[in-house]
């Protein structure tokens, strides 16, 4: 499936670097059983009840859902939460924390997943931006103050039929009003993102310290590049190398760098192997 001298080049860009990036998109999580909603068909096809809408997700992910329709928009959130609760990270985040931390300089994460895997998989929070959120926290609608709190005691009961939340919709503990998870959504222009501008300035700080970092970016693609343009400017400013796992879109931009058209796990595990027999 691999060619070996791609392999050995990938094995030999993780040996050479001081520190590692990883930066993962959508496509990270499916080998864990995670949906990427990619296109309205996939997005219908994780929830029937919106397709028979005919719904697209931005409609749905959006704060006017919430005002709109609290209880269908906390009915597709809730579920996802109850799902990334319950999901165990793939095997490929086993191997990336091995070698993450093996890096004298140690490691940081860019992921644009809102479903907390990294922290699920043993990778320490502080190293993590996530940014666009996570869906284990929540904030006010409105919102009445710049803080947000955990989503842990919230446990939602879902329609499936329906996408419609059963039980009671969530509150903000300072003024009463409707709850929303603390994510950034289409059209959001109340997102408080103080908790990612924080993990932004920690990421900064330890980009600085790294004098040959590995970018290993997964499952990032060009329909939303947030995660390919971290990756790039890694690539430029700080003088890193970049492997990039993507099934449909593993192309890269220089000839020192490597492109694997394949999933997360397949490629993780053929280049720890590598690594064992060399």
């Amino acid at each position: 499936m691999f060619s070996l001298s791609k392999i050995q080049s990938a094995i030999d860009l993780i040996a050479q670097s001081d520190g590692l990036v990883i930066a993962a998109g959508a496509g990270m999580g499916v080998d864990s059983g995670l949906p990427d909603f990619r296109g309205n068909e996939g997005f219908w096809k994780a929830y029937p009840a919106l397709g028979a809408q005919k719904m697209p997700f931005h409609e749905i992910a959006s704060p006017a859902a919430f005002r709109r329709r609290p209880a269908e928009a906390w009915g597709f959130y809730g579920h996802r939460l109850n799902l990334y609760r319950r999901t165990i990270p793939h095997v490929g985040f086993d191997i990336l924390l091995k070698w993450a931390t093996a890096k004298p300089m140690g490691y940081s994460i860019f992921t644009s997943n809102v479903d907390g895997q990294f922290q699920r998989a043993g990778f320490d929070p502080q190293h993590i931006h996530e940014c666009h959120g996570s869906i284990h926290h929540m904030q006010c609608m409105l919102p009445c103050r710049q803080n947000i709190w955990s989503a842990e005691a919230f446990h939602p009961k879902i329609n499936t039929d329906t996408c419609q939340l059963s039980n009671r919709l969530p509150v903000c503990p300072h003024c009463g009003g409707l709850a929303r998870p603390n994510i950034l959504m289409f059209d959001d222009w109340d997102w408080l993102d103080l908790h990612q501008q924080q993990q932004w300035a920690r990421q900064q700080a330890w980009l600085e310290t790294v004098r040959r970092p590995l970018v290993i970016e997964i499952g990032a693609g060009t329909a939303i590049p947030t995660v390919r343009h971290f990756s790039q400017r890694i690539v430029q400013r700080h003088g890193g190398r970049l492997i990039r796992i993507n099934v449909r879109e593993s192309e890269v931009a220089s000839e020192k760098d490597i492109g694997f058209a394949a999933g997360a796990v397949d490629t993780l595990t053929a280049i720890d192997q590598g690594q064992r027999d060399h």
